[in-house]
């Protein structure tokens, strides 16, 4: 019997073994020294700290092309913070049409569902992997979806689905899509996101940016429920404007928060990170291409994520499989955090947003080899 052939151990570790999907790796050459001048122990509300954040609102709105007549609020809770008090503030007035094809979309079903009823809700459901039907969406309702699948890999492939004179407002959830595309703004109403995705900024915060027809219902309806105070989003005399949350943000997350952008800017900005995630997609697109044991959870090609990447393992144990192969990785620390969602199908996910270096990809490639030829022959 010919004894099987074990993939070499490599020699080359990834320098910067983080492709956890959220918080996500830090920018290149972040150092902790780097917030030195974060305005800790000072008020949230000084004259200086409010400075830096209408510093912070003024470099997202120029790198990410974000409208002048759209508005700016920092929540509380992340992204998912962010969300569900647009969901809570400005749902109600119109039935909601909901995408879901992860976990997150799913969440936003049951919340819609939970405050409308669920004879005002339409359904758009589809497994893991796959995309609802985007034909079914009613341009007079309300629409509510995530750009990206993060727990799956699965995003929409583009924004002609929206209808340019739709009635609805869309909600968006944006958080692993913002500085991997140029955002269609004319096509997002509400629009969320955090900074500890491609930013690779601290957790906790999460922005929305609401749209003139967003704020429009703001100052004209109120929703039929309760909404925390913590969440409430509202417009100061009659003027909305970009705002900070209710409660204390934290001034060392917003210091990072800029830093993190001026390394954006130091890169070329926009165009300079959506390329680098872009390459960094295709390169594990071409491995995966070129490699038996592994496939894409997403089953259509133009429906992959740039980021994260989302792979199925084979074989009859792909569950034992996929959990020596993370054991090892972090063993060797070449990889950390790169298992499935937790309520996602067994498999990778991988980050491969814009902080993420490219040789630190090329060098995980071979280890993911001999990981799974150690996994799988034990």
């Amino acid at each position: 019997m010919t004894a099987p052939i074990i993939f070499p151990r490599p020699e080359v570790r990834p320098q910067r073994p983080f492709f956890s999907s959220g918080p996500c790796v830090k920018p290149p050459g972040w150092q902790p020294s780097d917030l030195s001048q974060a305005l800790v122990g000072r008020y949230h509300r000084s004259v200086e700290a409010v400075h830096r954040l209408a510093t912070l609102f003024g470099r997202m709105r120029d790198i990410l092309h974000i409208p002048t007549t759209s508005y700016l609020y920092l929540s509380p809770g992340s992204d998912t913070g962010a969300f569900e008090a647009a969901l809570w503030n400005l749902l109600g007035p119109r039935p909601v049409d909901v995408l879901a094809w992860d976990r997150f979309g799913r969440d936003w079903l049951a919340d819609a569902a939970q405050l409308m009823g669920p004879d005002r809700v339409q359904a758009l459901v589809a497994a893991d992997g796959g995309l609802p039907d985007l034909a079914q969406i009613n341009p007079d309702h309300d629409i509510v979806f995530a750009w990206t699948g993060t727990s799956t890999g699965v995003a929409v492939p583009d924004a002609d689905w929206i209808a340019q004179s739709r009635s609805g407002l869309t909600f968006c959830d944006a958080t692993s899509a913002v500085l991997t595309l140029d955002l269609p703004w004319e096509k997002l109403d509400i629009t969320t996101f955090s900074w500890q995705k491609a930013m690779g900024g601290e957790a906790q915060h999460g922005i929305l940016v609401l749209s003139p027809r967003a704020v429009e219902r703001l100052r004209t309806t109120r929703p039929a429920w309760p909404v925390p105070k913590l969440f409430r989003l509202t417009c100061p005399q009659g003027e909305c404007r970009d705002m900070g949350p209710v409660n204390t943000p934290s001034l060392l997350c917003i210091e990072d928060a800029l830093v993190a952008l001026e390394w954006v800017q130091s890169i070329g900005g926009l165009s300079a990170t959506i390329a680098r995630t872009k390459a960094h997609f295709d390169l594990i697109d071409c491995w995966v291409n070129a490699t038996s044991w592994v496939n894409h959870l997403a089953a259509q090609p133009d429906h992959r994520a740039l980021t994260p990447v989302c792979l199925r393992v084979a074989g009859r144990d792909s569950v034992t499989t996929v959990a020596r192969m993370i054991t090892a990785l972090a063993q060797e620390n070449v990889a950390y955090d790169i298992a499935h969602y937790r309520h996602a199908p067994v498999g990778l996910r991988i980050w491969t947003g814009p902080s993420v270096e490219r040789q630190d990809l090329e060098s995980l490639l071979p280890w993911l080899e001999w990981a799974y030829q150690k996994a799988t022959l034990v």
